[in-house]
């Protein structure tokens, strides 16, 4: 099932005579006395805007003010232009203050080119005329608008068999406004975002589809499908060849449905080589989670569906990194499985072999998103790869120590602080977590090389024995991290900025900006 898609294109046209539906503007918030005269808290037009306020003779902040506006980040406020403007509506929508000295950052570009072209769904054709600087940042900043607004006029398709005649059509078309739309590096970055965008897309129809239609069969065989019709390299490990290869984390959690598990390997191989450095990407793909034998809660199970949201950031990206060819060998890890109760699902108490031969105490059906991603970075450490990045929704404490917007991030700490900086860059953020020494220590089996969970801490650190859980099964001489996306993965709320309800196809953007990085600078 795929989700209508939102094209975008570059003008360079006066925003006041551009034939659309609607032109969104941007405008700043002002709490404090400017010193000329103006009012406190008046609104303050953001550039790019001033040919729209010619039409309006001056007058357009204060008949915005009248309707509400404040320039509050987000806030969108629509106007009828009765003729004054080619587009019959202008919609403006709040930067919050207006930055000293420099444009808005991309972060708030990209939130309100989100909400903004949201808010004009039932428009075929929208034009942005948001601030773009003229700097070094330009760049930054247009990539930013463009993915928000990819991204903001994202709707999952769904199963709805009768019209809805209240639901209004997500855009068509955007345009973004900029001084030239023939140059060669704004259209680079709109050529970017369009692939990048479409990747997120993706992710996030993976991570809203049912339950029922998405179990790891049909999972596996519809990244295998997008996987080769973009290009890459694809092997899918069936149940068969999962138990011939050794793989007894991946089978121990799939082994209680009767839908069986899966392994997606994904390879993209740069022509001639590239850097000679190999990434690998590992993402957490369980398809529903009832926590199995160790049962979860029936409130907000069904929620569950989205304890996929890493593997399909995994296949998503890859998808990305398909059509745009970095110069580094990239490979993408799937584990995928269902984890459900029935007579055959496995136990508290179990111990199980796993791919690369430690043996592991299992103590909560429930800690079984790190038993399929522990044979998935084994087999991608015997692979080869020269750095690991690997992202799950895979504890509740990482909601409760970062909240539902910051990734929680363990591992090398050099990878580590590039995946911090690398989550500012897109608007992903993640924060570097400790591994301590005591939770492992806590980890220690009385029968097996190491426990699944720290009995002693029980919910205690949960986000950290999560880390050092993995961390057994990384190999000395490859640079990890992992990424815990349990809050960012999935949005439950209302749609604001570029995130819709349901998944949000996090953190793609941060994993390709993490694949250029390695193939610039290793």
């Amino acid at each position: 099932m795929t989700s209508p898609r939102t094209t975008l294109s570059l003008v360079d046209t006066d925003p006041a005579e551009l034939a659309v539906d609607a032109i969104v503007i941007g405008v700043h918030s002002q709490t404090t006395d400017p010193g000329d005269g103006a009012p406190a808290d008046a609104l303050l037009l953001a550039s790019g805007a001033e040919s729209i306020a010619a039409a309006f003779d001056g007058k357009l902040t204060e008949t915005l003010a009248l309707l509400g506006a404040t320039g509050a980040p987000g806030e969108v406020i629509k106007l009828a232009t009765l003729g004054t403007v080619t587009a019959p509506v202008v919609l403006a929508v709040g930067l919050g203050a207006e930055p000293s000295g420099a444009a808005p950052a991309p972060e708030s570009l990209r939130r309100a080119a989100g909400a903004a072209v949201r808010a004009l769904a039932g428009a075929p054709r929208v034009a942005l005329a948001l601030p773009l600087p003229d700097d070094a940042d330009a760049p930054a900043a247009l990539r930013a608008v463009a993915e928000g607004a990819l991204l903001g006029g994202y709707r999952f398709a769904g199963y709805k068999t009768k019209p809805q005649p209240t639901r209004r059509e997500p855009v068509a078309e955007v345009l973004v406004a900029v001084p030239d739309a023939a140059d060669a590096t704004a259209r680079a970055e709109v050529d970017r975002a369009q692939a990048v965008a479409g990747a997120v897309r993706a992710g996030r129809d993976w991570v809203n589809a049912a339950p029922n239609e998405l179990r790891p069969p049909a999972f596996a065989d519809a990244v295998a499908t997008a996987a080769r019709d973009a290009g890459l390299a694809v092997e899918v490990l069936d149940e068969a060849a999962l138990a011939a290869g050794g793989y007894g984390g991946i089978l121990a959690v799939g082994q209680g449905s009767e839908a069986p598990p899966r392994l997606v390997k994904l390879t993209y191989t740069p022509a001639g080589g590239g850097s000679g450095k190999r990434v690998a990407l590992v993402g957490k793909g369980i398809t529903f989670d009832t926590g199995g034998i160790s049962i979860k809660p029936a409130q907000g199970m069904w929620e569950m569906k989205s304890d996929m949201a890493g593997a399909a950031a995994v296949g998503a990206t890859m998808l990305a990194v398909a059509a745009l060819k970095p110069s580094v060998t990239v490979t993408g890890y799937l584990p995928m499985a269902e984890n459900m109760p029935s007579g055959s699902s496995y136990r508290p108490g179990d111990v199980i072999t796993m791919y690369s031969g430690k043996k592991v105490e299992v103590l909560n059906t429930d800690a079984e998103g790190r038993m399929v991603l522990a044979d998935a970075i084994a087999r991608a450490c015997e692979d080869g790869a020269d750095y690991l990045f690997e992202t799950s929704t895979l504890t509740g404490g990482q909601v409760v120590a970062l909240g539902k917007r910051i990734a929680g991030v363990m591992g090398s700490p050099e990878l580590c602080e590039r995946v911090r900086v690398a989550g500012d860059a897109t608007g992903e953020p993640a924060w570097p977590m400790p591994l301590p020494d005591d939770v492992r220590k806590g980890m220690e089996s009385d029968v097996a090389d190491i426990s699944q969970v720290n009995a002693g801490m029980d919910r205690a650190g949960h986000m950290l024995q999560g880390g050092v859980f993995l961390r057994e099964f990384v190999t000395d001489d490859v640079a990890w991290a992992h990424i815990d996306i349990a809050g960012p993965g999935y949005h439950s709320g209302e749609a604001t900025g570029y995130w819709t309800k349901g998944g949000t196809g996090v953190p793609v953007r941060t994993l390709l900006h993490l694949v250029d990085d390695v193939a610039a600078n290793g």
